[in-house]
């Protein structure tokens, strides 16, 4: 019999015509011990399967039981993490796992369910913030409270609803590796929701995916035969990751992540040309190619010794320092390095919305002193006016952008680059109404549309899961290989970083930020996530992003030496060659 048994489960939501089938004919069996993750993407029910398994909500047919025994309400039995931490925010941590202690161990004695608190606290790294509030920790400290305080409750199965998706890459590394070493103690049954496919990999015995909804079931499953303990630091180089990497994301890339980015192109664009190239008209057939007209290709961006000060309480304090790179014209640059490293600072002052405290930036032979519609920026978050649909919210760039264009001509404009991001049927729609990777869409639309001389992208994607991410990274792919708009986008996604880049610029940590590596990515194009993971050299790659990360993730300057070997480690050459050609 097995520890836990879902037997033709169904759940729909609403009534009448109005009703959403969102799980149908979901059969799966877990044994006792056994760590499983289910990944798929937004929307597809992945929460309702866990919560239906937690008890918090009924199937419509179809039953869960555990044990053997029918669940029909939520117990002590299953601890339950969420992507949000749900502390009580005037609760020490202490008070915040004792609460849920002292209430399933209510019989034991105050000394015994102490003990126990103190003893998941440590359990977790926590030992030394046990007085802290919530207020006083970072994001991936409060997680960990929020695991302690599940694991203290003795279940019999460990749910986790996402939870490590709301945290920056680094700390979802560093507690993806924690979980999996509290794991390795205490080896409770666990089924792990997630759309990474990296964190399943590193801690499930088995991987299940979850067809897109509505009428999701799950699909093909795949067995992590992969040598425990793992190690994100390590994994990357094994060959079984690799392969079993390469399977699971083409399952999903067949199953559906690319559905949003290839829409047929039913327009032209109109032979017009945005205020800041002169207006007027030319016989040329693309307002890219009009827009894209320099004399410059070399130098067509250079940044000059930048350097960013901030004043504070306890004197100046620089966050980039002697940042120096000069961009071809049409080239795509990413940024990638920790959070506070000085990516967005830079991304900030070439947008001209931050003051540039020495050096400069000279687009195309201009200064940049301002900001101005030569620059287009894609932030994390599309700021799109929710009272607005989706073509009127891409209209309100181009109309300032081609006042000499007639309104058909910008209504095609507008059209076009809707209907290229996958928003065809839906550009009508309030911005109010859209999926946040829905609004993203209309976001990328809206600065492609605008023939910028730059494109700017801050970490457009960080907000999405994983598997949305990778559909809109195709998006943004299909778009630029149209129009090969010099951009810099900035990640603090690896795979992403690799996958866009025709060089990858990697920043130290900050204060006093600065170019550490850059590593040429000389990878075919057009690329396609797919294609990517395929290529003999991409986890080469991979491994020198990681590795600088690594390096310097305390925040040192770089040091040449260990740069140059993480360079010869790709490329094969000793580190002295390595330095030369660099």
């Amino acid at each position: 019999m097995a520890f836990l048994e879902l037997k033709n489960l169904q759940k729909s939501y609403g009534e009448g015509s109005a009703v959403t089938e969102v799980l149908n004919d979901i059969n799966l069996e877990v044994e006792e011990g056994e760590f499983v993750a289910i990944v798929g993407f937004s929307g597809s029910g992945k929460t309702t399967l866990i919560s239906t398994i937690a008890g918090l909500v009924s199937p419509d047919e179809g039953e869960v039981l555990l044990k053997g025994e029918p669940i029909t309400g939520p117990g002590p039995d299953r601890g339950i993490v969420f992507q949000s931490y749900s502390l009580m925010p005037w609760l020490t941590v202490f008070d915040n796992v004792a609460l849920s202690v002292d209430q399933v161990f209510r019989k034991d004695s105050k000394k015994d369910r102490t003990a126990r608190t103190r003893h998941y606290i440590e359990m977790v790294g926590l030992g030394h913030a046990t007085d802290r509030r919530p207020a006083e920790l970072s994001g991936g400290m409060r997680q960990r409270v929020a695991v302690a305080r599940a694991l203290a409750m003795s279940p019999e199965i460990l749910l986790l609803d996402e939870p490590l998706s709301a945290l920056d890459a680094l700390t979802r590394s560093k507690l993806q590796d924690e979980i999996e070493k509290i794991w390795e103690q205490d080896k409770r049954t666990v089924v792990l929701i997630t759309n990474d496919v990296d964190e399943a990999i590193l801690l499930a015995d088995r991987i299940i995916p979850l067809t897109p909804g509505p009428h999701a079931t799950l699909g093909h499953e795949f067995k992590v035969d992969i040598a425990r303990p793992r190690d994100h630091t390590t994994l990357s180089s094994d060959p079984a990751f690799q392969k079993l990497r390469q399977e699971i994301t083409s399952y999903l890339i067949d199953m559906g992540v690319e559905r949003g980015a290839q829409s047929d192109e039913t327009r032209t664009l109109p032979n017009v040309v945005p205020i800041t190239l002169g207006g007027g008209r030319t016989a040329l057939p693309k307002a890219y190619e009009k827009a894209a007209r320099s004399p410059r290709t070399d130098r067509y961006l250079e940044f000059s010794q930048l350097e960013k000060v901030y004043p504070t309480p306890k004197g100046p304090l620089k966050v980039v320092d002697g940042f120096d790179l000069k961009l071809k014209k049409g080239e795509f640059i990413t940024l990638i390095g920790h959070s506070g490293c000085g990516k967005s600072t830079v991304l900030s002052m070439t947008a001209g919305l931050n003051d540039i405290s020495s050096g400069g930036i000279i687009l195309d032979g201009k200064e940049v002193t301002s900001a101005g519609p030569d620059r287009a920026v894609v932030f994390q978050a599309p700021s799109l006016f929710p009272w607005l649909t989706a073509r009127e919210n891409v209209i309100l760039g181009v109309d300032r952008v081609y006042p000499h264009a007639s309104r058909a001509e910008r209504d095609d404009i507008v059209a076009y680059y809707l209907e290229r991001v996958g928003l065809a049927d839906a550009m009508d729609k309030l911005a109010s109404e859209l999926s946040n990777g829905m609004r993203q869409r209309v976001g990328i639309a809206r600065a492609f549309a605008l023939s910028p001389k730059l494109l700017l992208l801050d970490e457009p994607f960080g907000m999405l899961d994983s598997l949305t991410r990778w559909e809109l990274q195709e998006v943004l792919m299909e778009v630029w290989s149209r129009t090969k708009v010099t951009a810099i986008c900035v990640t603090h996604d690896v795979d992403e970083a690799i996958l866009l880049a025709d060089r990858c610029v990697m920043m130290t940590n900050g204060p006093n930020a600065r170019i550490g590596n850059i590593m040429e990515v000389d990878l075919p194009r057009p690329r396609s996530r797919k294609a990517l993971l395929e290529h003999s050299d991409y986890y080469a790659y991979r491994q020198e992003l990681l590795d600088f990360l690594e390096a310097y993730e305390g925040g040192a300057n770089p040091d040449p030496e260990v740069v140059a070997a993480l360079r010869a480690k790709r490329t094969g050459k000793s580190p002295a060659k390595s330095t030369e050609a660099a």
